[in-house]
């Protein structure tokens, strides 16, 4: 790790503010950070084992949750997060978007059991670098892992080809919003599933708190959502979260 001039190591922050948590191009004698958030310890396990034959990876850590997840990942600036999206109390969406915030340094690998178009579309709208299937070969976890340490954007096979069926319309489209949504609604419900906070959503769209507040609470009234996961599994099913940039 790089001291400061007078011999002493630089603080955390101030390694994470200048991009020096990521530490490419990696090798046996400087191998890139891993942590893995899965709710199984099995599997974890398994990951462990698996990143361990690579000469040039390296788990620093792991967690159950993503409470735990956020608090292991500021405290070792991993390059790479690989998180599942069933996770319990946060969804592994709220936890993207926390993760791009809190060490946004870290490239994001989904890996995870769902293998439909909106949950993919999803997890990059929230802003993973990569999405990789729980039946992928250990090759093509490998292959994930490096693309995406590498800065490239990547899909396993199988969520590539929903992707392209989806584009070439082989697949059924999404039931439509319910009536009486309007588009700054649908645009506030999609940025709630992404796990956006009120306060962030205001600054995103340039108006108050109050007024998202508001926007936000006609629109659940409307549709008849209770909460965040409500809103979450409504916007999958009718394909909000589509058109979202995924951030850089």
């Amino acid at each position: 790790m790089p001291l400061s001039s007078n011999g002493s190591q630089p603080p955390r922050g101030a390694l994470e503010a200048i991009g020096l948590s990521h530490r490419g191009p990696f090798s046996e004698s400087n191998p890139a950070r891993l942590i893995l958030i899965d709710d199984h310890a099995i599997l974890r396990e398994g990951l462990i084992a698996l990143s361990n034959m690579e000469s040039d990876l390296r788990v620093v850590g792991q967690a159950a949750s993503i409470a735990e997840g956020l608090a292991v990942a500021q405290a070792t600036l991993p390059d790479l997060i690989i998180t599942d999206l069933a996770l319990p109390g946060a969804t592994g969406l709220q936890g993207i978007v926390e993760f791009r915030q809190r060490v946004p340094a870290s490239k994001v690998l989904v890996l995870t059991m769902y293998d439909s178009e909106e949950y993919i579309r999803a997890a990059l709208s929230a802003g993973a670098h990569g999405y990789v299937l729980k039946d992928a070969t250990r090759n093509e976890l490998m292959q994930g892992v490096r693309a995406v340490l590498a800065g490239h954007r990547h899909l396993c096979s199988r969520a590539s080809s929903r992707i392209v069926r989806s584009y070439l319309g082989e697949q059924q489209s999404p039931p439509p919003v319910a009536a009486g949504v309007t588009g700054r609604e649908r645009e506030i419900l999609g940025m709630i599933a992404a796990g956006l906070s009120n306060k962030r959503i205001a600054g995103q769209l340039k108006r108050s708190v109050k007024t998202v507040e508001k926007h936000r609470a006609n629109l659940m009234r409307k549709l008849q959502l209770h909460n965040v996961a409500d809103v979450t599994r409504f916007a999958l099913q009718s394909g909000l979260l589509r058109d979202e940039c995924s951030p850089d």
